[in-house]
């Protein structure tokens, strides 16, 4: 038994989070599977990263790596080929390119948010989305969220951040602008404002309009963003 367990898991790839679930064996067998990983665990071929969850180790030579930030939630995201949330937050500004910083905070979008939960080093967050969320949707829901929490991303400033949001804007698909929009107005008036900005200065008026027309035309949003990187800035009551 010991013997297969090793086997198996010396087939999957370094950083691969599994559970007891990943091996098919009797129900009976379940004691000699936890006896046998425990010992892995001890003898440092695997590591414990919560209670029923392991991963092989990847070393460099800068030291021990954790597994990436997916495979630590992936549970949680996906089940059955059904979409359960998506990762936004820290680890999606660092993909957006808008931090460098690593956190040990991990945030998911989701419909239905639950109660924080720990994995390890992780401290994990659901964070109430507005809209359906689709494989499809996930890469604009992901910008949307930037724009609304501009003011929290770390290492970095709101003038920084808009600069490379206006940048990814302008590489969207045109086939997305309508739905980036449409998506949009789900959100809170301040995003809503903000995103509408960035899509006028990006694609022109007429497509932004659905946003400007949802903002009460006598609030303000304050983001502290130049004309000289927003000059349509007043249009959309900003400062």
């Amino acid at each position: 038994m010991p013997d297969i367990i090793e086997s198996k898991i010396r087939r999957l790839p370094v950083g691969y989070v599994f559970t007891y679930e990943d091996f098919d064996i009797p129900v009976d067998k379940v004691d000699a599977l936890t006896k046998a990983l425990s010992r892995m665990v001890q003898d440092g071929k695997i590591r414990k990263l919560s209670p029923g969850r392991f991963y092989k180790p990847r070393c460099t030579d800068f030291g021990e790596l954790k597994p990436e930030v997916y495979q630590v939630v992936k549970d949680l995201l996906e089940q059955n080929g059904n979409i359960l949330g998506y990762l936004t937050g820290y680890s999606s500004f660092n993909k957006l390119g808008l931090t460098t910083q690593i956190s040990s905070i991990i945030q998911i979008g989701a419909n239905e948010p639950k109660k924080s939960i720990t994995r390890g080093i992780y401290k994990i967050r659901f964070i109430k989305q507005p809209n359906t969320i689709t494989k499809e949707n996930i890469p604009l829901l992901r910008i949307l969220d930037a724009i609304r929490n501009i003011k929290e991303i770390p290492d970095t400033t709101v003038q920084d951040s808009c600069k490379i949001l206006i940048n990814i804007a302008k590489k969207i698909n045109n086939d997305d602008i309508e739905i980036i929009v449409r998506l949009a107005k789900k959100y809170n008036p301040a995003t809503r404002a903000l995103s509408g900005a960035i899509i006028d200065l990006c694609y022109g008026g007429k497509v932004a309009e659905p946003l400007l027309k949802s903002l009460n035309p006598s609030s303000e949003y304050e983001f502290g963003i130049s004309d000289n990187i927003l000059p349509n800035k007043l249009k959309w009551n900003i400062r």
